[in-house]
């Protein structure tokens, strides 16, 4: 893998900073990155496009009509874009134009027509694509040439006229000049376009390289390896554009942008970075590499470890050799390890290092399929048969023919599975999600366009890459955009997870509730240790800061008195400390998480936005936006995605139910499992329960499963009244309501408590932000068991002080907690209470605490 010695994008923009008094939220929370404004000159004259601001899903509904010149001459070129594969120009309505200053180069034409789908409360409801036009990966011909557009152009009339360059003159505006200084010469584009050449493509067909290949299906599931399933495609909007696999989307960006910064890795202190065709070259190295150890096809290529460019290249690598690329979480026991192995029948499994390697060792004389094991970081510290250093890995495949590699890449196809995501065992035996091309490549370009993504993205890998958010987030979305991807250090959740984000700066953040509320922690312990007037000024900046923030939720265009200095003197310092200078996008999901936790960054006027979805639907499914969200609501569906709220109750609440193109094809070999989670109407049933608001955002309340069931017959959702006792209660780390078929409702109760840095395990020492509650109620423990071993009267008062409080709001005493009991260490991925993106796993907890449990129900 060639690395280049270029460091992090560091550009001085400040995205949230305010040197005057504003007039609008638009000064001071600016919208997602824009898409830059097109324009084409002609000499000293500007043609601008006037439709340059419409949103993409506008210009979705357009006939467009473009001008495309040869030397001297231009043609009108009218192209009626629909979803056939190709369509001719209309030779009617060409006809010669000199280029005169005058001439205007895009014209839009409006075509009307909508459709109306609210009764599933589809994204075309909401004022989404709902048009008879779509324009991407469509041939058009003009005259005796073919202009090939991709899956995610054109967004705008730029961008069109940009991917007919190659094949008619059209003179570029000279504010393009990132894009000229990466080309250096006058040929870059052709070289661009024929980068795989390099690597032994053969790009004579190249209008045929971006074609729609599907394998013939006539059911949206299966179970088997080898089989496809017919997309769920609509004929309008963005569910209708041409499926693409995932070696045609990454061909396209490097194409498009080979030579922009793909990929940021520190080494030796130095950022390390590779361009997208070096990224592109290096996946079609470890294909190669992958065929010459072995690697069958549908069979898994197994990948254990933390995130690193080795990782991502193994992934995709995986998937041009014709494989299944199956992340394993690096929590996994040897046992969890095999049965991911077994049941994906991995031929070859990448390990980041020894320790990860030893764990393989345990268990390859169980793993039949099992071929080679490649180390992807540290030395070897010992050569056996079938291992191998990713030096030697990389250099394995040399020999392989580009043309037996292609063949397999040409006979891909978009509705067969690539990429398996393996559920975190929360109530029971891990299930493999099957995803297909299209699953990645569809739903990253719907998500992209939502999410208004550019080129000039950068985000930071640090979540686990086996978890179907981190992949779409660190993988996927980039690779369709051109954006750039930096890896943060292995310790990053033991604190440099900051560091790096002050040198590389993301455009956007997606973290789990776990890791929004550590920073959450770590502010208020250090805003402790501050003066007085620090503490009172803080305070006062927060409160500006929160009313701020619902002013913006509630899209009141005012700003609170006083919001520019508390923006000077608090906020843009948190940002900074935090590496947020320039991100304008900041998620969580995966779990749910507090109001508490919400509105401690509303009040720092960083709204941190909830997205929802899972691994059966390619991660996710709705969204909130900066200028679009309510605080607890996952935001609205993704267009082209519909929701059905399954037999409701007067309230609204009902299971959420799932379609589109992003729906998994089904678990596995698991065909009765499969039955259960996708209705016969093809409706991916997600066990979560939800409503609507008159506004169609999307509020989850529970989960089926999850469900308390009491002996009285009350269903009672334990989530809601769990987050209470904790916002009511701040030493309180976890908390879980028992009480399934019982007479009342218990709960058990964790402290917060520091963590071994090493293995993830609870120590016995309070946190400082506990150890602080405990001086301000009168107690002076410091640690779990002090508390636990004298029932410390001060905080035990303090808690059932809290629990009483959220008691009175309970809607009936069967919801009310009666009794409780503190457990002696909190919950953690390594002591097996929590999954690897900190979901509680229930069952796990029950039978742990049985004897606890037992105790809260004696007579």
């Amino acid at each position: 893998m060639s690395m280049n010695g270029v460091g992090p994008v560091t550009e001085d923009t400040t995205a949230f900073s305010v040197t005057e008094s504003p007039e609008s939220f638009e000064e001071i929370f600016p919208p997602p990155l824009r898409k830059s404004t097109p324009a084409v000159h002609k000499g000293s004259k500007v043609l601008k496009d006037e439709h340059a601001d419409e949103d993409p899903s506008v210009l979705l509904r357009k006939k467009v009509n473009y001008i495309v010149h040869d030397d001297t001459e231009i043609s009108l070129v009218h192209v009626n874009i629909v979803p056939d594969q190709s369509v001719k120009s209309d030779e009617s309505t060409k006809k010669k134009l000199e280029l005169t200053s005058g001439d205007a180069v895009p014209l839009l034409q409006q075509k009307a027509g909508s459709q109306n789908l609210s009764q599933h409360n589809s994204s075309e409801s909401a004022g989404n694509c709902t048009t008879e036009e779509v324009f991407p990966n469509e041939s058009f011909s003009t005259q005796n040439e073919k202009l090939e557009l991709t899956e995610n152009e054109p967004r705008n009339s730029k961008e069109l006229l940009s991917s007919l360059v190659d094949s008619k003159n059209v003179q570029k505006d000279s504010t393009w000049q990132e894009e000229e200084a990466e080309s250096a010469n006058s040929v870059a584009s052709t070289e661009s376009k024929t980068s795989a050449l390099e690597s032994g493509m053969n790009q004579s067909s190249s209008e045929e390289a971006f074609l729609p290949r599907l394998a013939p299906a006539d059911k949206l599931w299966t179970t088997h390896s080898d089989g496809a399933v017919k997309l769920r495609m609509e004929e309008s909007g963005l569910a209708a554009i041409p499926p693409l696999t995932v070696h045609q989307v990454f061909l396209q960006t490097v194409q498009k942008w080979g030579d922009r910064l793909a990929l940021g890795v520190k080494q030796n202190g130095q950022w390390q970075t590779i361009s997208y065709r070096e990224y592109y070259q290096d996946c079609r190295k470890a294909a190669k590499s992958f065929l010459k150890l072995g690697l069958e096809r549908y069979h898994g290529v197994g990948i254990l470890g933390f995130n690193s460019p080795e990782w991502f290249i193994s992934d995709v690598g995986a998937i041009f050799a014709g494989g299944f690329a199956v992340g394993i979480y690096t929590t996994n026991s040897p046992e969890a390890c095999e049965y991911v192995a077994q049941n994906c029948a991995a031929n070859i499994i990448v390990v980041e290092n020894h320790k990860q390697l030893i764990k393989i060792q345990q268990i390859q004389n169980r793993l039949p399929h099992l071929k080679a094991i490649v180390q992807y970081k540290d030395e070897l510290t010992e050569k056996v048969p079938n291992l191998y250093s990713w030096k030697e890995f990389m250099e394995l495949g040399e020999d392989i023919p580009d043309t037996q590699l292609d063949n397999i890449i040409d006979s891909q196809k978009a509705n067969q599975c690539c990429t398996l995501i393996y559920t975190s065992g929360t109530t029971g035996q891990p299930k493999g999600v099957m995803l297909s091309h299209d699953n990645l490549t569809w739903i990253s370009y719907a998500a992209g366009e939502v999410l208004s993504v550019t080129r000039d993205e950068v985000v930071v890998s640090y979540l686990p890459l086996s978890h179907i958010a981190a992949q779409v987030e660190d993988i996927w979305i980039p690779i369709k955009y051109g954006a750039t991807t930096y890896f943060a250090d292995p310790d990053a959740l033991k604190g440099s997870l900051v560091t790096t984000m002050k040198e590389v700066q993301p455009t956007g953040f997606l973290g789990v509730p776990r890791v929004w509320e550590k920073m959450q922690e770590k502010m208020k312990a250090t805003s402790a240790k501050a003066s007085v007037l620090k503490r009172k000024v803080a305070q006062w900046a927060r409160g500006v800061g929160l009313q701020a923030s619902y002013n913006l939720m509630n899209s009141t265009n005012s700003v609170p008195w006083g919001f520019t200095l508390a923006n000077n003197l608090v906020f843009k310092k948190v940002r900074t400390a935090l590496g947020l200078e320039r991100c304008t996008k900041c998620y969580t999901g995966a779990a749910p998480i507090t109001k508490d936790t919400l509105e401690f960054f509303m009040s720092l006027y960083i709204p941190v936005l909830e997205l929802y979805g899972m691994s059966e639907n390619t991660g996710p499914h709705t969204i909130s936006l900066p200028h679009a969200f309510k605080i607890m609501s996952c935001g609205k569906v993704v267009p082209g995605c519909k929701t059905l709220i399954h037999k409701p109750d007067e309230e609204g609440n009902g299971e959420i139910c799932m379609w589109g193109r992003h729906v998994f094809m089904g678990y596995l070999n698991m065909e009765d499992k499969t039955k259960e989670a996708l209705d016969k109407d093809g409706w991916l049933h997600t066990g979560d329960l939800g409503k609507h608001d008159s506004e169609d955002f999307l509020y989850i309340t529970g989960r089926i499963k999850e469900l308390i069931i009491t002996a009285g017959g009350e269903n009672i959702p334990p989530v809601p009244i769990e987050d209470a006792v904790k916002e009511q209660v701040p030493i309180i780390s976890n908390a879980m309501l028992i009480g399934d078929k019982c007479k009342f409702l218990s709960m058990l109760l964790t402290l917060k408590c520091n963590m071994d840095s090493e293995t993830g395990e609870p120590l016995d020492e309070l946190t400082p932000e506990a150890k602080q509650f405990c001086r301000q109620i009168g107690s002076n423990a410091t640690k779990v068991s002090e508390i636990v071993s004298t029932q410390d009267e001060a905080v035990y008062k303090a808690i059932q002080t809290g629990i009483d409080k959220v008691n009175k709001k309970a809607t009936s005493n069967a919801q009310k907690v009666q009794k409780w009991t503190i457990l002696q260490k909190d919950f953690s991925v390594a002591g097996g209470e929590l999954g690897p993106t900190m979901k509680l796993k229930r069952p796990v907890v029950v039978k742990m605490c049985k004897e606890e449990i037992a105790k809260l129900y004696l007579e």
